[in-house]
């Protein structure tokens, strides 16, 4: 059991971390005080009592294998296996990965694209968190500054903070199905900014964009005169209205750094196998020193196993439509069993349905409990009394929200919903 005075210095030290990752960074005192969303969890982990007889659910991190309906491929496993047993891969990589590596997610990403892209325009990476990092080193000059989506993905800060890159942050807008607020970001750029980040499909918004509002963010970042990390981890995840449009396809409006992974599609986040992608087709961005410079980051790091990296073209040419169906099909099932039972909790409202990705914003009414004080005493309670774990919103970026992943066995997140339910009446208002 977790000792009172530990327990409150715990979620004191995470109140602070979380407060000073949804602030623009400044100084190294701040990036040493950062914390990550596995930090969080841990820290929310560490308040559930052990002598607790109900079973831990986690809705917190996006790791869906945890459960047994997500699975990867048999084809991907396959691939893993015969490169692995062949002996052929078992020595250092090209520091920009394997050539026919490199050459399949080039052919992958140019399925859906009006161009082709080569495999010089690609790079591979430890994950897409590592994509992240390079595209950020590249990008680092005195004084520069990255304009980065609220809520959003931690990790942007995080790296930004060691490169001295300074973030701004621009709203997403909740009642327009989580929309760029284009105003705010030509409100907050100038010339010293170099890039902005678009997260789709929306992690942790669950929200999937129209080609009509990617294009307007290519335009904006044309009018800017800067590039777009597209981070697409979640990409295909999509499975409501807006299908999943890549925003390669608007690189001859502006340049693109195209960053994915197998991580989330193929279920397979422990592989670490992720991309960096120049979707540039008029190279506008792509020039030599550019490109030279790309690769001598590139060089800094390990990149993923060779054995790894030898599977991907047969993982990314031979994965049969079936179970990126079957996927979809359970995501689909699941955010609306999310959806449906959040919205019968009073406290808790989720106004847009999730369209895509694993993950949701839900909003937290403080104003219906009687003694919780904000998104991370919630989350503390909450892992303490019912062993559910659920992201505090500040940790994203939105001071009382709350982030749910709904990647999730249907039957495990039905549970977890009702022990959230009753959490939330046993903390109501007598008068609720």
């Amino acid at each position: 059991m977790v000792q009172p005075h530990l327990q409150q210095k715990n979620y004191q030290n995470m109140k602070e971390a979380a407060i000073l990752s949804n602030q623009e960074l400044s100084n190294d005192n701040k990036t040493q005080n950062m914390i990550t969303i596995k930090g969080i969890i841990g820290l929310i982990m560490s308040q559930i009592d052990e002598d607790n007889q109900k079973d831990v659910i986690s809705l917190g991190m996006g790791d869906p294998t945890a459960f047994s309906c997500f699975t990867t491929s048999y084809v991907a496993e396959e691939a893993v296996a015969r490169t692995l047993s062949s002996a052929k891969f078992n020595g250092y990589a090209p520091t920009q990965g394997l050539p026919q590596t490199r050459m399949a997610i080039a052919d992958y990403l140019s399925r859906d694209l009006p161009y082709k892209l080569t495999k010089d325009d690609v790079f591979v990476t430890s994950g897409c968190t590592n994509a992240i990092d390079i595209a950020l080193s590249m990008l680092a000059r005195p004084g520069a500054n990255i304009l980065v989506p609220r809520p959003g993905f931690p990790i942007y800060e995080l790296c930004a903070s060691f490169r001295q890159i300074e973030v701004r942050h621009f709203n997403l807008l909740p009642t327009k199905a989580w929309e760029v607020d284009l105003d705010a970001v030509q409100n907050v750029a100038d010339d010293k900014t170099v890039a902005i980040v678009v997260i789709n499909p929306g992690n942790p918004c669950g929200n999937v964009y129209s080609y009509n509002h990617l294009l307007q963010i290519a335009e904006t970042a044309k009018k800017l005169g800067i590039i777009v990390i597209a981070d697409e981890v979640y990409g295909h995840l999509a499975f409501g209205k807006n299908p999943f449009v890549p925003m390669g396809t608007f690189g001859s409006v502006a340049p693109v750094l195209t960053l994915g992974s197998l991580s989330k599609r193929w279920l397979v986040p422990g592989w670490r196998l992720g991309w960096l992608a120049v979707t540039d087709p008029t190279s506008m961005f792509k020039q030599p020193k550019v490109m030279e410079r790309l690769k001598k980051y590139v060089e800094i790091y390990g990149g993923p196993p060779t054995f790894v990296q030898a599977a991907v073209p047969q993982i990314l040419e031979e994965t049969d439509e079936i179970f990126f169906k079957k996927n979809i099909n359970i995501l689909k099932q699941t955010s609306d069993l999310c959806f449906e039972g959040i919205n019968k909790i009073p406290c808790l409202s989720c106004s847009q349905k999730p369209e895509g990705s694993m993950a949701v914003m839900v909003k937290l009414n403080l104003s219906s409990l009687s003694d919780i004080t904000d998104d991370i005493d919630f989350c503390f309670k909450l892992a303490k009394e019912e062993s559910v774990i659920i992201l505090p919103g500040v940790a994203v970026g939105m001071k009382d929200w709350l982030r749910i992943t709904f990647a999730v066995e249907p039957a495990a997140l039905d549970e977890a919903i009702r022990r959230l339910k009753s959490f939330c009446q046993r903390h109501a208002h007598q008068s609720d």
